[in-house]
C-alpha cells in the first residue's frame, strides 16, 4: 500500500489538482493507497511517524521541499521504508538534484518500483534534512517572506531579497569539519546534501545526494559595496570561486551561531543554538530513476 502525504495548498493550490491526477492514475492501475492531507505545519511529520511504525512502509509525498522535509523528519526507521516525491512545490530543489521530474511524470518510478539509495542529513537535535540546512542571509530572506501577506511566493522572495540587501549585517558563527574550525561573520553557512536552494539558486554545485558525503559551505559577509556582486556570483553558481568562500567535503560538520537564532532546514524555519550534522548514506531507499 502506498501512503500518500499530500499538501493540497502547495504551489498556490495546484497540489490539490495534481493529487487528483495521481489518485486517478493509481485507481486505473488497481494500486492500493491511502491519502493523508496536511493542514498545518507538522502534520506530515506526524503522518510519517504513524505509518512507519512498522517495517516496509511506502510513503509518497505530493508537495514541495517543506513537506518532504517534514516527512523525512517523522520516519521512525528510514532503513525499513521507501520514500518518494511527486514535486508540487514552488522550488522543488531536492527533486532537481535527484533527477525527479515535476508533476505526474514522477509517478512512473513509483508505479514501476524503481528505487535508489539517497543520502540525508541528520542532526543531533533529532531533525533531518534532505537537501540543505543552514544559517545566514537565506534565512533572513525566508523570515521576511513569512511575514508578508499581500504577495504570492515568488514576489515575496524578490521583495524580501531587496530588503535583505539593504539591511542584512551577517551572522556570527563558528563552523567546523574534518578538524578545521573557522569563526566568521557569515553571509551564509550551510551543510549541503543537494546543490541548490530557493527555487534553483546553485549554492553548492558539486554536491551530490548519493555520494555519502556532506558539503560544508561558509561564506564571509562582504562589505556592503561587494554584497550585490557576491549574490550575483551565487545566482550564477560561482559563489565558491570567491576568495572569502570556504567549502569542506566531509561526513560530519557543525555550525554554531554565537547567539541562538533561526535556521532553515529545506526551507523550513526553526530556532536553534547549533547545527551538528552528519550524512546518512546507504539507508533510505527513494523512488527515482
Amino acid at each position: 500500500m502506498l501512503n500518500i502525504i499530500a499538501n493540497p495548498k502547495s504551489f498556490r493550490g495546484k497540489g490539490k489538482k495534481l493529487l487528483g491526477a495521481v489518485t486517478q492514475s493509481l485507481d486505473a492501475r488497481g494500486i492500493v493507497y491511502r491519502v493523508f492531507g496536511t493542514r498545518k505545519k507538522g502534520d506530515a511529520t506526524e503522518y510519517a511517524r504513524a505509518v512507519t511504525a512498522e517495517a516496509g512502509a511506502k510513503i509518497v509525498v505530493v508537495g514541495g521541499d517543506g513537506t518532504l522535509n517534514e516527512a523525512i523528519s517523522g520516519i521512525v526507521h528510514p532503513e525499513r521504508c521507501t520514500l518518494g516525491l511527486i514535486p508540487a512545490g514552488t522550488g522543488n530543489d531536492f527533486a532537481a538534484g535527484a533527477g525527479i521530474p515535476n508533476g505526474l511524470a514522477a509517478l512512473d518510478a513509483i508505479i514501476n518500483d524503481r528505487t535508489q539509495y539517497v543520502d540525508f542529513i541528520e542532526f543531533t537535535s533529532g531533525r533531518r534534512c534532505m537537501n540543505i540546512a543552514g544559517l545566514g542571509m537565506d534565512v533572513d530572506i525566508l523570515t521576511r517572506c513569512e511575514k508578508m501577506r499581500r504577495f504570492h511566493k515568488k514576489s515575496k522572495y524578490f521583495f524580501s531579497l531587496i530588503a535583505s540587501l539593504i539591511k542584512y549585517r551577517g551572522c556570527g558563527l563558528t563552523a567546523s569539519a574534518n578538524g578545521v574550525t573557522v569563526s566568521k561573520n557569515a553571509l551564509i553557512a550551510a551543510v549541503c546534501n543537494g546543490r541548490q536552494l530557493g527555487g534553483g539558486i546553485p549554492l553548492c554545485p558539486p554536491a551530490k545526494i548519493d555520494d555519502g558525503m556532506l558539503e560544508l559551505v561558509v561564506v564571509d559577509c562582504p562589505k556592503r559595496s561587494r554584497l550585490l556582486g557576491a549574490l550575483i556570483m551565487l545566482m550564477r553558481g560561482k559563489l565558491l570561486d570567491l576568495p572569502f568562500a570556504k567549502r569542506i567535503t566531509c561526513e560530519a560538520a557543525s555550525i554554531v551561531p554565537h547567539e541562538k537564532c533561526v535556521a532553515q532546514y529545506d526551507g523550513e524555519l526553526f530556532e536553534t543554538d547549533a547545527l551538528n550534522a552528519r550524512i546518512v548514506s546507504g539507508v533510505l531507499k527513494f523512488y527515482r530513476g
